[in-house]
């Protein structure tokens, strides 16, 4: 069972990413190439999350919170996911 909390803890940003890109407008202009929004799913989809958050709520000014918000979305996406398990 922790197993697939993990998983789906490490999908949902992905879903999400996937759903946003799907079915609404979204990403429409925020890249000029796919390969971004490709990588940014794979790679750190809460990082692609939060970036276009900022261009859409605020005007793409990164000032102070936007700014933390990029931090902890790093902080996200670069945190083991085994650290997550219990060592017996």
């Amino acid at each position: 069972m922790p197993f697939l909390l993990v998983l789906l803890a490490l999908a949902t940003p992905r879903i999400v990413a996937l759903l946003l890109w799907f079915l609404t407008g979204w990403f429409n202009g925020l890249f000029q190439s796919l390969l971004w929004p490709v990588l940014g799913v794979v790679f750190l989809p809460t990082t692609l999350l939060w970036y276009s958050a900022v261009q859409h709520w605020f005007a793409g000014q990164w000032t102070l919170w936007p700014i933390v918000g990029m931090v902890v979305a790093l902080v996200i996406d670069s945190s083991p996911a085994g650290s997550l398990r219990r060592r017996d």
